[in-house]
């Protein structure tokens, strides 16, 4: 029997206890590992929950107006020992400013696949959002790893620059073209610095003639680069476990096991803050570690050329199998070719990496190799990105549970403890299992925030339907919600009226999705900057008038207005009814009352109230005659005073429940699942 690492059950009884600081239930898991770990792992345990209870992060009093001088970096803040985010537009560059404003707590998630602040801030250690309404610059705030930067910039062109800059320091702030290639190709942990970096510099040093004081050279240089680079989790993470080996080795005590390693520094990072557990990058960093320790020890690999190709596919699919349902979570796609695309990289970055720190003492010298190995990884992006992906959409608590069920037969198949016959089987029963939920389709109706403007999307189990997209500087916010609800493809896309704010975020969606039929507003011009985008892809485009009716899905589309073309956009506008089935939903577009009038819907379950809740719309006879059980209002910021309180006032009377994307972000309607 193996005898159990001390460093294990630290990690272990710490992951535990930064998960009951999350939700108690899980303290119910404390006897299980107690009996699996011992000792170390209740240890781990108590000093984890301890530290969050005893010193938990405060919350900054929200609603307070401050003013002050304030030091900016990053775009963060300190006001009174509180770690705040600021937000102001444009961001602030690094400096000293005298700022005014109020703190606010940070928002949660407002559309599938969005941002979820909240977390993203919590686990930085951030609490509070500091909204600055005046700023006023007073002083440069000064960098003083700004020469290091330089010379590591020194005689590269700026797109190659920003790639070694993302290599080698971690820094992607410069990477909106380059970067989206890097993830499509599944290269986008190169750009995150961690083990990789920590490996080469450790390996570097380790190779220099001083004995054991190599290793507490390396031991030494480790803060500096992570002065340099920044404190990512993922790099903390290797540059803790690079520590302990390090400090075994110099001691002559040996290098610590890569599971003694991974164990302290979980404890470690965890008991410095416990909230990192939310951190993607520190979850991504731990897994991807954990894949490889588990896998490549079990492999039985040749020698030679061949054990080298089959070893490094082996690495990178064994650093890919834990993180699969976590990439499609967050990001919506997996690239299939990403195993194989990483076996061509990784000998360009195993270069440029060195090449680039190396490059921070000597500057210029290097430039014209480090510039021609980066293109060749560019180019290498460019490629890989047009390969083949897997969408999916997010992935619910069960099916996160199901996916890593399909794996632990695998694992032990891969260590003898089960025939792989039987293993296999085992495996398919989550998968079956999966497929099983995923059958019934849903029937519902999503009114997504888009700020001031309309996005809808009807799914109608198995064919969706999309209305309107909000402006355009939503469009990636409403691609990103399609894509985390599942929508590969739109049966039908509608625009209901030419302004921005309904047709405007469209332009990025039919850009990036396949589209089927597209019904336009007759106000639209025939020159409309959407129409063409539609024609450039192929996508058949309707005018349709009232009377006109679709079978989409399992439901149904009428359209009720226009009767004809008046030459008024806001009377021209789409009047949509939707028809789950179990439901119906109404879309009013921009019309006015006048139109409302001539309007017959009959009851309705969901009303999308016309023109974001304006004076001129949502009339008391057209809500005596459908009698709306939910309204729907897309609305934010604006200076209209939408919604207008007497519009809200007859929806209250009317009975109807009225949800505004800017109280409560998107809004999901159900009308139940199709079979």
């Amino acid at each position: 029997m193996r005898p159990a690492l001390p460093g294990v059950g630290l990690g272990l009884g710490g992951l535990l206890g930064a998960l009951v600081l999350l939700h108690p239930l899980f303290l119910a898991l404390a006897p299980l590992l107690f009996l699996w770990q011992g000792a170390p792992s209740l240890l781990g345990l108590l000093l984890v929950l301890g530290r969050g209870l005893l010193f938990p992060l405060p919350e900054p009093p929200y609603g307070v107006r401050v003013e002050g001088v304030f030091t900016v970096r990053e775009g963060f803040t300190q006001w009174e020992g509180h770690r705040l985010r600021l937000r102001r537009f444009p961001p602030l560059a690094d400096g000293v400013y005298r700022l005014k404003g109020y703190l606010a707590p940070p928002e949660p998630r407002r559309n599938p696949g969005g941002l979820d602040e909240r977390t993203w801030l919590l686990a930085q250690g951030v609490r509070g959002v500091f909204h600055v309404e005046r700023a006023e610059a007073l002083a440069p705030l000064p960098d003083p790893r700004a020469p290091w930067r330089e010379r590591l910039a020194e005689g590269l062109s700026p797109l190659v620059r920003e790639v070694v800059e993302g290599l080698v320091l971690g820094d992607k702030g410069g990477l909106e073209d380059a970067y989206p290639l890097f993830q499509k190709a599944g290269l986008a942990h190169l750009l995150a610095v961690s083990g990789q970096n920590v490996g080469y510099l450790v390996v570097a040093l380790a190779l220099l003639p001083l004995g054991r004081w190599r290793y507490l050279l390396a031991l030494l240089l480790l803060p500096l680069y992570l002065w340099l680079a920044g404190p990512s989790p993922s790099l903390l993470r290797a540059s803790l476990m690079a520590a302990l080996s390090l400090l075994g080795l110099f001691l002559g005590l040996g290098a610590a096991g890569v599971f003694q390693a991974l164990g302290l520094a979980l404890f470690l990072q965890l008991l410095l803050r416990p909230e990192a557990i939310l951190s993607l990058g520190f979850q991504l960093s731990y897994l991807a570690v954990l894949g490889m320790a588990l896998v490549l020890p079990a492999l039985a690999l040749p020698r030679g050329a061949r054990g080298w190709l089959l070893g490094g596919l082996a690495a990178s699919v064994a650093a890919q199998l834990p993180l699969i349902p976590l990439l499609l979570h967050h990001f919506a796609f997996l690239p299939l070719l990403a195993p194989v695309v990483n076996l061509l990289a990784l000998p360009l970055a195993a270069l440029l990496v060195p090449l680039g720190l190396l490059k921070l003492l000597l500057g210029g010298v290097l430039a014209p190799v480090v510039e021609a190995l980066a293109r060749t990884l560019l180019a290498l992006a460019q490629a890989a990105s047009q390969g083949p992906l897997l969408w999916w959409g997010e992935v619910s608590p069960p099916g996160f549970v199901l996916y890593y069920l399909a794996l632990l037969p695998l694992f032990l198949a891969l260590y003898q403890r089960l025939p792989w016959r039987k293993a296999l089987l085992l495996s398919t029963l989550p998968v079956l299992a999966s497929l099983a939920t995923a059958w019934p389709r849903p029937l519902d109706l999503w009114a997504l925030d888009v700020g001031h403007g309309d996005a809808l999307l009807a799914r109608l189990g198995g064919a969706e339907v999309l209305v309107d997209g909000g402006r355009p500087e939503r469009g990636d916010e409403v691609v990103r919600a399609l894509r985390a609800l599942g929508v590969e493809a739109l049966e039908v896309l509608v625009a209901t009226h030419p302004d921005a704010d309904h047709y405007g975020g469209l332009l990025q969606v039919v850009a990036e999705l396949p589209v089927g039929l597209a019904l336009l507003s007759p106000a639209f011009p025939r020159d409309h900057s959407l129409v063409q985008a539609l024609k450039a892809k192929g996508v058949p485009i309707r005018y349709p008038g009232a009377g006109t009716r679709l079978r989409v899905g399992r439901g149904g589309l009428e359209v009720l207005w226009p009767a004809g073309r008046s030459g008024d956009d806001n009377r021209d506008g789409l009047a949509l009814l939707l028809d789950f089935g179990r439901g119906r939903a109404l879309l009013l577009a921009d019309l006015p009352e006048e139109v409302e009038e001539r309007l017959s819907p009959g009851p309705v379950t969901v009303l999308k109230v016309s023109h974001h809740g304006a004076r001129t719309g949502t009339s008391e006879a057209l809500l005596q005659r459908c009698r709306p059980e939910f309204a729907l209002i897309g609305t934010g910021n604006n200076p209209y005073g939408h919604p207008h309180p007497e519009v809200l006032e007859r929806l209250k009377a009317h009975g109807a429940r009225v949800y505004r994307t800017d109280r409560v972000g998107a809004v999901r309607v159900s009308f139940g699942y199709a079979w």
